[in-house]
């Protein structure tokens, strides 16, 4: 059974790849695979914080009593 990918697990895979694309002695072929992977791993990110931000309005909207977020 594969793991689910968490928001942590890819900040830190991303600060390896960065480093990895740091080397100067990364190739270059490397170096396009990493920023493919870097690519897939911040959309993933962008997409967590996103509903990380509705679920945070959603409860603020149910405590304060303003109109529930939109998806």
């Amino acid at each position: 059974m594969k793991k689910e990918m968490t928001f942590e697990a890819a900040g830190a895979e991303l600060d390896g790849i960065l480093a990895e694309m740091a080397d100067e002695g990364t190739p270059l072929d490397r170096s396009l695979a990493l920023y493919a992977r870097a690519a897939e791993l911040i959309a993933f990110c962008d997409e967590t914080l996103k509903k990380a931000q509705l679920t945070v309005e959603e409860i603020d909207a149910k405590f304060t009593g303003a109109p529930e977020a939109e998806e």
